[in-house]
């Protein structure tokens, strides 16, 4: 049986309660100018801070985002829409404004990522999709950067992203992965269309299909120029042997130079030790030693703390689906990303803050900013109106206005990767630390705290002391 692939329907990559409410709106005439912020009310793995990404696929969504006659005849058997909401439908495109954190900017819980204004319908249809793309990329990203940041104590080790096999959408994987910090992918398709650099080993298989490891190394070094060769299909202290002795006398008679060597399993720390100490006898200092194997930020950190000879990781499935740490107890695998109204305008001009009261999950009403000391001492976030903090750094930037992307609001990948690793770098340490001991100070502005005070009062509901801050 022939498996046809999916085909992207933009309007239908929503939740079913989202045309719905769209109906309900049309039926009571209600669509006004709405707000909705983005965000997310912890970081992931237990750090302080997410390093936002996804923006490209959020917009792209956003610029796409139409209902086609087929998709208009699917919604109508599923079900009973008025004709004449079906017929808006088919006309409607995004015609808003979108203010977001540049992608690799740094975030912390409860600071809007995005900030979306448009008309009720447009804003509420377009919901899933935003969140999907800026809280998978996100995940990852921050994935990534913790993982290099693991495997650079001390000096630079370059991390490679091998995710493919394993992630739940590989190209997103990959392209997150780059700004998180990852050197290179092994998934070539995301190498062509991010230009990205492309790395891999070879496969136990390979070194299995030979009559000798001897002979399969034989036959590696003898195909490339520069080459890496898999140690632990068998014995690695003995293929460490056998690979020095492949690797001298290929550089004698064909100059082809031995890069790397790969640890997938085993006891990686004694492994490496040994590996490392007959690469340096046998004068072989430049050969690095590559390790991989279900290794995240947490592994990677015991591995080098406990002395391992390490000087490149491989990472699959911890960067894969954003993995988390069972053993640790630390939750993963998704952001949990909301997108929550917090304005309204109607038809005669009226404007009302809008909040939803539970507990630790009720919102901050009003159209916001943010801004960062420039020394990274404390974010604060405020009214749009409220003035601008002296000397602090506005975080927004206006990425649609009237529907229409911004010019500049998508630079390239590799200034968006550079963006991050700068902004990693200025992070303090202790809210980059994998395990942090305090949050980063975010502060909500006297009139943001007066307002959602006043929100709740116009629908007759007190807020609790945890709530007011």
């Amino acid at each position: 049986m022939n498996r046809r692939a999916p085909k992207y329907h933009p309007g239908l990559m929503s939740d079913m309660y989202h045309p719905d409410s769209a109906y309900v709106s049309w039926r009571s005439g209600h669509n006004g100018l709405t707000t909705f912020d983005l965000y997310t009310r912890t970081a992931p793995f237990g750090g302080a801070y997410l390093l936002v990404a996804g923006l490209e696929a959020a917009l792209e969504f956003v610029q796409d985002f139409r209902y086609s006659e087929r998709d208009l005849e699917f919604l109508s058997r599923i079900r009973d829409y008025d004709a004449a909401f079906l017929d808006e439908l088919a006309n409607l495109r995004f015609t808003g404004e979108i203010l977001a954190l540049p992608e690799g900017s740094i975030a912390f819980p409860n600071e809007p990522i995005m900030r979306v204004t448009a008309p009720f319908r447009e804003a509420i249809l377009l919901e899933a999709g935003l969140l999907q793309a800026i809280g998978l990329s996100t995940l990852i990203a921050t994935k990534a950067s913790r993982i290099v940041y693991a495997a650079e104590q001390g000096r630079v080790r370059r991390v490679a992203e091998f995710a493919f096999r394993r992630a739940q959408e590989p190209m997103t994987v990959a392209r997150a992965s780059y700004i998180g910090g990852c050197a290179s992918t092994s998934l070539l398709n995301a190498a062509y269309e991010y230009r990205l650099p492309a790395t891999g080993t070879v496969p136990h298989a390979l070194i299995e299909m030979f009559p000798t490891e001897e002979e399969a190394f034989y036959a590696i070094a003898e195909a490339y120029n520069r080459y890496t060769l898999l140690l632990d299909t068998y014995n690695p202290h003995a293929a460490i042997h056998k690979a020095i002795e492949v690797a001298q006398r290929t550089q004698e008679t064909m100059g082809h130079t031995l890069a790397a060597v790969r640890l997938d399993s085993g006891d990686l720390i004694a492994d490496s030790i040994y590996i490392r100490e007959q690469l340096d006898k046998a004068d072989l200092h430049g050969v690095r030693i590559l390790a991989s194997g279900d290794l995240d930020e947490w592994k990677i950190t015991e591995l080098l703390e406990a002395g391992a000879a390490i000087d490149s990781f491989g990472i699959g499935t911890a960067l894969g689906y954003g993995a988390g740490s069972p053993e640790l107890g630390i939750m993963g695998g998704a952001l949990g990303t909301v997108y929550k109204e917090v304005w309204y305008v109607d038809d005669s001009g009226n404007e009302y803050p809008k909040i939803k009261i539970a507990g630790a999950k009720s919102t901050w009403p009003g159209k916001k900013e943010i801004y960062r000391h420039p020394n990274w001492e404390e974010d604060i976030i405020q009214l749009a109106h409220e003035p601008h903090p002296e000397g602090y750094h506005r975080l927004f930037r206006p990425i649609v206005r009237n529907g229409v992307v911004v010019p500049g609001s998508l630079p390239p990948l590799s200034e968006i990767r550079e963006l991050a690793q700068q902004n990693l770098e200025r992070l303090p340490p202790q809210y980059r630390a994998l395990k942090p001991t305090q949050a980063y100070p975010v502060h909500f502005s006297d009139g943001l705290q007066a307002q959602r005070k006043q929100a709740a009062q116009l629908i007759g509901v007190a807020l609790n002391n945890g709530e007011t801050a």
